[in-house]
């Protein structure tokens, strides 16, 4: 056998050039190209690599100084929304209670906005729009915060806020047929004209009316798995930003 690589003449059986040292068979000649397959799929691992370090880069950053007033800050804010959002999310919709609590009125306005800014599509989109906003309001805060300010921590409570907008939602949903609920105004869908109800004419509308408990369980539950999403990824934040506080020494 002749060395593909010196032109060292040696027995067969040997795997390995006993003058350099390649191995036979992963021996390349310069300037030969890997197989296109391969280098197809080399490519693609790159890619995906590149994308997993960019997502992981954008949704878990945390600055490599940590003022430790701040972090106490966020500490106890988070500590705050932990044992609020267990509240929410443990508290049976049909009470209504994400409804009663203070949050609910930071909803309010933009659900009202909603419908205004709706109205140019039609009726239905103007009923619509009112839930739709509460929900774009949060994702609009939390795309911000990952992307302008790049801060993760601020952006893992707007997903709170998006879990408790469902969680906010559902007693509205719950309420669509029986329509017993204060609205704004202090009428009731029973003492109101058809349609002032939002989910009463939007499930009517589509048909959906018979199905108005188990819509209404399913925001519940998807409130309540953002908002774990959230304290996970609140959390880890905080426990990256422990690791960056900055020295009182």
């Amino acid at each position: 056998m002749q060395c593909p690589k010196c032109s060292f003449v040696q027995a067969d059986q040997y795997t390995e050039c006993v003058r350099c040292g390649i191995v036979f068979n992963k021996y390349r000649p310069p300037n030969t190209a890997p197989p296109r397959s391969n280098a197809i799929e080399a490519v693609v691992e790159e890619n995906d690599a590149a994308i997993g370090e960019l997502i992981r880069e954008l949704v878990f950053y945390v600055k490599p100084q940590i003022n430790p007033l701040i972090f106490a800050g966020r500490l106890v804010f988070f500590l705050a929304i932990f044992i609020w959002g267990l509240k929410l999310i443990f508290t049976p919709l049909q009470t209504n209670y994400s409804g009663e609590c203070f949050w609910h009125l930071v909803n309010l306005p933009f659900h009202e906005a909603g419908h205004i800014f709706f109205r140019p599509f039609g009726r239905f989109m103007t009923s619509l729009g009112g839930s739709l906003a509460q929900l774009l309001m949060p994702l609009v805060c939390l795309l911000v915060f990952l992307v302008k300010t790049r801060d993760t921590f601020a952006a893992s409570f707007s997903l709170w806020w998006v879990g408790e907008n469902f969680i906010d939602l559902s007693p509205y949903i719950n309420d669509a047929r029986s329509r017993t609920l204060p609205l704004l105004g202090g009428n009731t869908g029973r003492t109101s004209p058809y349609g002032f109800h939002d989910w009463e004419y939007i499930l009517n509308e589509t048909g959906l009316i018979r199905y108005d408990h188990t819509l209404a369980n399913i925001s519940h539950k998807l409130g309540a798995i953002l908002m774990i999403w959230a304290f996970v990824w609140g959390g880890y934040i905080l426990f990256k930003q422990y690791r960056n506080l900055q020295s009182t020494d």
